[in-house]
């Protein structure tokens, strides 16, 4: 599971940061995660290649957050990408990005598919053999989801010097890996725990961005790999986080350790503070395993 951050900061892009963009590959998956200014830019410099995007998650309407959107759509189509792409947003984001593609007269040459999300309960929206994508109800000043992406578990793994002991037809090795126990020709069955070991445990990844403090969202991301939880404010400015509807680093902190998360990584400041640091350090008062997020930084879990 590789998280290459291309944007953490909140607000308004500047010459040295970029508003919210993050690329997640897990299970031979390349998803991107909202699409502030720059994204696209930003794309190229981390060198991901624009043809393995399938798949974009908008958290919700700010600007910080989807004004890249359609600016690497249209680029996609100058680039004549004829693979389909998938959009899951908040209802309007198809309304918003197909005006944009009506009045500039820029229609896709690719099929171009909104899930446009309106529920306010946990819900999976993204689903295949490898993956699972649950949305994360947040509570922002709009309607907000942050996203689970968990892997499916894997094949358990053959023993084979356990499974030659036996005279067990090749055939049934597919049967063995999905957990099934074996029959012999006598008679004899064979438990699957004799001949096989677990599986790879799996990785998940949850994102949080934006969000005032609220463990509603605990039962959902409980004992998720890596937690990306918004930290916008330091202590010091807490009487902004109601008001806004952001948290603080302490106030993620906190999320992490009742949700038992493996990793926190923090992100989404504001732009007044000059040393990220801080928002490690404040942290780590709360939950021990901090990282903090950064323009260009890349995570391997």
């Amino acid at each position: 599971m590789k998280l290459t951050v291309l944007g953490c900061y909140s607000a308004t892009p500047r010459t040295f940061t970029n508003p919210t963009s993050q690329v997640l590959e897990i299970n031979n998956h390349i998803f991107l995660i909202d699409c502030g200014e720059g994204t696209q830019v930003e794309l190229r410099r981390n060198k991901v290649k624009f043809s393995r995007i399938k798949h974009i998650f908008i958290s919700h309407l700010h600007g910080d957050h989807f004004f890249g959107l359609v600016g690497l759509i249209s680029t996609f189509r100058l680039l004549t990408r004829e693979t389909p792409l998938h959009i899951y947003g908040p209802k309007g984001i198809k309304e918003v990005i197909t005006l944009q593609l009506k009045l500039s007269n820029s229609w896709t040459n690719f099929p171009l598919h909104f899930h446009e999300l309106t529920s306010k309960e946990s819900k999976i929206v993204f689903e295949d053999e490898k993956v699972t994508v649950t949305t994360i109800p947040l509570q922002h000043r709009v309607y907000c989801n942050g996203f689970l992406f968990k892997e499916k578990p894997g094949d358990r793994k053959l023993l084979m010097s356990k499974v030659l002991n036996y005279d067990i037809d090749k055939a049934y090795y597919r049967s063995i890996k999905k957990g099934n126990d074996v029959t012999l020709d006598d008679g004899t069955v064979i438990l699957n725990k004799e001949l096989t070991e677990d599986p790879k445990p799996v990785k998940s990844y949850a994102f949080c961005s934006d969000t005032k403090y609220d463990e509603d969202k605990i039962s959902i991301i409980k004992g998720a790999t890596v937690l990306y939880h918004e930290s916008t404010f330091l202590e010091s400015h807490q009487y902004l986080c109601e008001t806004t509807g952001h948290s603080s680093a302490k106030e993620a902190a906190t999320i992490a350790k009742k949700a038992e998360v493996g990793t926190l990584v923090l992100g989404h400041y504001s732009t007044r503070y000059d040393n990220i640091e801080l928002f490690r350090e404040e942290a780590k008062t709360v939950f021990d395993n901090v990282e903090i997020a950064d323009d260009g930084k890349v995570f391997d879990f």
